[in-house]
């Protein structure tokens, strides 16, 4: 009876760890990294076909994202997970994989020409459809019974729609073990989903520490601040540009605007439109509103007792095609637009900025955090001019920031969890936070609460029955890669794939205007064909 602790691991991202007992091999949850990573993960210590279940937390890609390269790599088991994560996964994979696919093609256009070996991706949308078949979707407080000597419960931790804490029974030669997964724990007071429950028993637990060393300010006024940012935008007759995260957050922006619109919060534009520019946003609020029944909180659920969808109003447009999101830009309407990605470094958000960010009467306004690097973190830090398609736009908008209620549970959030126990577990794992994060949040559980605590390194192994460690992991820091196949797709992967996408918008319109210029006049159409042909051998040369 056996624990390994594999990824996020004095590390954010990567969330994987594994458990072997009563002769089966179980994940609990497969993820990818994404941003910094600072320490190399062990390899799961069996083939990938050796793995008999896989239980997952919630939807998140750095909790998720690896369980298509599982099933390419041989897994044929079964992922447990709660309904609305199954319906998340199907469309957050999806997504996923066709990134892999366009930072393959990227790359290997550069292989090409400089005569190096092909690269694969990571996986593809074939093995993430497949891999779907394998998901079990689980209701929530309901224990199952896996395989002879496992069960398994799932507790709405509130994180994200679907997310889950887990309580794992292990029975082994009359020897019974609980675990307790935290999966990421909620914070307090968000819109739509539940405030996180609370388990109150367990042997041993597995625990999160993203925000183990801070504590997160009052909630803002968010009805009353989103609403001034759209009187102010739409009095100056621009448009509202918003770029946010497709699941979670685009959701958030709708429930608060359908109370805006409700209230006549915003005077003299009524009616005003709002577009949602993102595919998989769309998807997203669908999957929501199709699992509302379980997951939505009582405010939430109060709306839609009185027949109100709460992410839906009058004016709201979804721009599905690349025409609808086209088309918006060319509608002088004074609108809010909605699109991603969150951090505009790819996505249809771009084409959004260049078109509103060079107009003073506009407000591109953030709503969620902007790492290092991207071209979010720099308007927000004052650029006063930006590079889009190769053409350099100058930053006139206004450039506003909308404090954020975290997803994820503060210092005080998480204590809450931990003490919520009825005698302490006998030892409590810290995981799922930066290096220093994990040793500080460790050692306030271990010196002011008195629990008995590790803050594991990957590879680090305990055995579940003695209570014993068997081995302390392994602290390496990772060496530079120059591609690194199981972290996050690139940034020039994520602009391959949005420019790829253009290109075939650019062909497409390319056919339309000769179609609507056969017949015309024998020169306009000889002009029209030298232009072509020039601009062809330019291209090929």
């Amino acid at each position: 009876m056996k624990l390994m602790f594999l990824g996020a691991d004095h590390e954010v991202t990567g969330s994987c760890h594994y458990i072997e007992a009563c002769g089966k091999s179980i994940l609990l949850d497969c993820g990818m990294e994404q941003g910094r990573d600072t320490y190399e993960n062990q390899e799961i210590p069996v083939a990938a076909s050796a793995i008999d279940f896989v239980f997952l937390s919630h939807a998140h890609i750095d909790h998720s994202g690896l369980i298509p390269l599982l099933y390419k790599n041989g897994f044929q088991g079964q992922i447990y997970a709660t309904e609305a994560t199954c319906d998340l996964c199907r469309i957050m994979l999806l997504d996923s994989a066709h990134i892999q696919e366009f930072e393959a093609k990227w790359r290997n256009r550069k292989a090409k020409r400089a005569g190096t070996p092909p690269f694969a991706p990571l996986y593809t949308v074939a093995e993430a459809t497949a891999v779907m078949e394998h998901f079990v979707p689980c209701a929530y407080m309901k224990k199952i019974e896996v395989a002879e000597g496992i069960a398994l419960r799932f507790t709405d931790v509130g994180h994200l729609l679907g997310s889950a804490s887990m309580e794992i029974w292990l029975t082994e030669d009359d020897v019974t073990k609980k675990i307790v997964f935290s999966g990421d724990v909620g914070n307090i007071n968000q819109p739509i989903v539940h405030d996180p429950s609370y388990t109150t028993q367990a042997d041993y637990v597995i625990m999160e520490s993203t925000y183990g060393d801070r504590y997160h300010q009052s909630a803002p006024d968010y009805v009353g601040e989103l609403a001034a940012q759209i009187q102010q935008t739409l009095d100056r007759g621009g448009n509202l540009v918003i770029p946010s995260f497709a699941v979670g957050r685009t959701q958030e922006m709708l429930y608060f605007i359908r109370e805006i619109k409700e209230k006549h919060l915003v005077q003299g534009h009524d009616h005003f439109p709002v577009y949602v520019d993102s595919p998989l946003a769309i998807e997203a609020t669908k999957v929501f509103m199709e699992n509302h029944m379980n997951c939505f909180d009582a405010e939430a659920m109060a709306l839609i007792a009185q027949g109100i969808n709460p992410l839906e109003f009058p004016g709201l447009k979804l721009a599905v095609t690349a025409e609808d999101s086209t088309a918006i830009n060319f509608d002088r309407t004074p609108k809010v637009i909605l699109s991603a990605s969150g951090m505009c470094e790819a996505g249809r958000i771009r084409h959004h900025l260049k078109h509103n960010l060079w107009r003073r009467e506009c407000t591109v306004l953030f709503v969620g955090y902007q790492a290092i690097g991207t071209l979010g973190r720099n308007l927000v830090e004052g650029a006063q001019e930006v590079r889009l398609f190769g053409e350099t736009i100058e930053v006139n908008a206004q450039i506003r920031q909308l404090a954020g209620v975290s997803g994820h549970a503060d210092k005080k959030g998480l204590l809450e969890w931990i003490t919520h126990f009825a005698q302490k577990p006998k030892k409590v794992f810290v995981v799922h936070g930066e290096d220093l994060v994990c040793e500080s949040f460790a050692k306030c559980l271990q010196e002011e609460y008195g629990y008995d605590v590790a803050a594991p390194y990957s590879g680090a192994c305990y055995d579940l029955a003695s209570g014993t460690m068997i081995s302390a992991g392994v602290r390496i820091p990772v060496a530079p890669k120059m591609y690194p196949q199981a972290k996050a797709v690139s940034e020039g992967g994520k602009r391959a794939m949005y420019l790829a996408g253009q290109l075939d918008e650019a062909g497409k319109r390319l056919l339309r205007i000769i179609s609507q210029n056969k017949g015309g006049a024998n020169r306009d159409m000889e002009k029209m064909l030298k232009q072509i042909h020039a601009l062809c051998d330019q291209l090929e040369s």
